[in-house]
């Protein structure tokens, strides 16, 4: 699917909150690798329009992804990059692929001037129940480690109720979530 709305409810989790959920939910105990390679100008124009951009390695694929605020959560467009192609963003020669440079050109945001910051690696456990995606996450970047729990749902309502839900059920306690991408930036030096 080249775009889709992404509508999520998440909140960071303490070491001990991750453990108690991953127990105590349908969590699977093997963990999926992924890695996020993200990008901006460097006068950070994607941050500037509350966006941003990754090529997200996973189990040897590579999609670059574009967020973009929208009414109803987040409008992702993708490409998938062959492995050359990944090499060449992440060497400082990012090539346009057509989905997201049309995005990005709306933006005034020039491919070339597209700059590597850096990785984030998590460790994804994930199942679905009821057409919403649970997810824990371990994410590690800039010698950090944090635990987060993301529910995908397919509208804001049955996201709310997920979460509201889970919250109640087990001793966890909400924080606000900000997006990986932007953790990952705030800890850059």
């Amino acid at each position: 699917m080249v775009q889709e709305i992404e509508i999520e409810y998440k909140t960071l989790l303490t070491k001990e909150e991750f453990t108690t959920l991953l127990h105590a939910l349908s969590f699977p105990q093997d963990a999926v690798s992924q890695t996020n390679y993200y990008f901006d100008t460097i006068d950070f124009a994607l941050k500037e329009h509350q966006s941003a951009l990754r090529i997200r390695e996973k189990a040897g694929r590579y999609t670059l992804t574009l967020k973009e605020p929208h009414v109803e959560g987040i409008l992702e467009t993708h490409d998938q990059l062959s492995s050359n192609e990944f090499k060449q963003w992440i060497n400082g020669q990012p090539i346009p692929k057509e989905n997201v440079t049309n995005q990005l050109t709306a933006m005034e945001v020039i491919v070339p001037h597209l700059l590597f910051y850096g990785a984030l690696q998590t460790e994804r456990r994930s199942f679905t129940e009821d057409g919403i995606i649970y997810v824990l996450d371990k994410s590690s970047y800039n010698n950090i480690t944090d635990y987060e729990l993301e529910i995908e749902a397919p509208s804001k309502m049955k996201g709310k109720e997920a979460l509201r839900k889970i919250l109640e059920k087990f001793p966890v306690v909400e924080q606000k979530s900000i997006t990986k991408i932007e953790r990952f930036f705030t800890t850059l030096p």
